[in-house]
């Protein structure tokens, strides 16, 4: 399996040069631009550069990672564009940053959540993949087929990650119909949130938000749920996030997978974990939300998940009303910390 990794904008140029050291491993790197909204926090705010110094530390990271031959996706995968969803000078600006981007580094993708800017892209700019983002949640051929005209290639619904005989389903349409089909390996989301769709227009919209007199802060429902003892066998019953040492059970049925890693504290050592197929630490360290500081001084211990997890919860019946098998994982993988540490 190949990957496809986030970028970040970091001061030292330590996690471009190991992208680029293994890009045998990884085939692309994904990356928002400026201020379109994203299905993450803007790459202009950071805490040690001015606005101007992130976006030109940009341009020198994507040069470097572009000379090295590893592909370049744009991230148009922004839930909500608010008023700007249709406007004539949206799509202007669109079109202009792809021109630019595709002339200076090389554009060989966009991941958008928008069939609008499919189309778009579809129609002016031939040769560039356009692929469904995973926030779309595509779960069905149906859903494949509605959107197939303008979209060349698609991430399925996180929630399927675990389903072998869903993903078999839809390697094989895509197969018939030319497509390309690709995952999101280490998501910290849960199953089914019913707020994901709420939490993704708030991170559209946190420029916006962030100049208000709010009344609440909204960190995920998942890190609520995750936080009461007795829900959290959902980490591992209702998550869809592939281990390191089980990733190559997919090789046969995705173009590759993604990484989440535009957010981590650590995105590098997500990456060796990826590439060896092996990692000794909180599995919760590997994902992105990373929710390690809710079980804290406890830790998920990821070398001590049986080895068959992944091969048990892809062809399981989905019954865990009747069936203790994550619960006794999560106890049996669950290590305290001395509290000197």
């Amino acid at each position: 399996m190949k990957f496809s990794v986030g970028y970040q904008v970091m001061t030292n140029s330590s996690y471009m040069e190991y992208i680029a050291e293994n890009k045998e491993h990884i085939y692309e790197l994904y990356f928002s631009w400026g201020d379109i909204p994203n299905g993450r926090n803007s790459m202009l705010l950071n805490r040690e550069l001015y606005p101007w110094q992130a976006q030109q530390k940009q341009i020198e990271d994507l040069a470097y990672i572009s000379k090295n031959g590893i592909k370049l996706n744009l991230l148009l995968n922004g839930n909500c564009y608010g008023e700007n969803s249709q406007a004539r000078s949206f799509f202007v600006k669109i079109g202009e940053t792809i021109d630019y981007i595709a002339s200076a580094f090389g554009l060989s993708s966009v991941t958008t959540t928008s069939p609008l800017i499919a189309k778009f892209i579809h129609e002016n700019f031939k040769g560039i993949d356009v692929r469904a983002s995973v926030n779309m949640k595509v779960g069905s051929i149906m859903g494949m087929e509605y959107i197939s005209e303008y979209f060349d290639s698609f991430y399925i619904q996180r929630e399927l990650n675990r389903n072998l005989e869903k993903i078999k389903e839809l390697k094989s349409w895509c197969d018939k119909n030319n497509k390309g089909l690709y995952m999101l390996a280490n998501s910290g989301c849960l199953n089914d949130c019913s707020a994901h769709t709420f939490h993704d227009n708030l991170v559209s919209h946190e420029a916006d938000i962030a100049k208000m007199d709010n009344a609440y802060e909204f960190s995920g429902i998942c890190r609520e749920h995750l936080s009461i003892a007795h829900n959290r066998v959902s980490i591992l019953k209702d998550s869809n996030f592939v281990r390191p040492e089980e990733i190559r059970l997919y090789d046969d049925y995705f173009c590759g997978a993604k990484l989440a890693t535009r957010v981590s504290q650590n995105p590098i050592r997500t990456l060796k974990a990826y590439i060896s197929g092996k990692y000794n630490g909180a599995v919760t360290d590997l994902l992105e939300p990373n929710h390690s500081g809710i079980f804290y001084p406890d830790i998920i211990e990821n070398s001590k998940i049986p080895e068959g997890f992944a091969k048990k919860v892809m062809t399981c019946d989905k019954k865990c009303d009747t069936c203790g098998y994550c619960q006794s994982v999560l106890e049996g993988a669950t290590i305290t910390l001395p509290s000197d540490i």
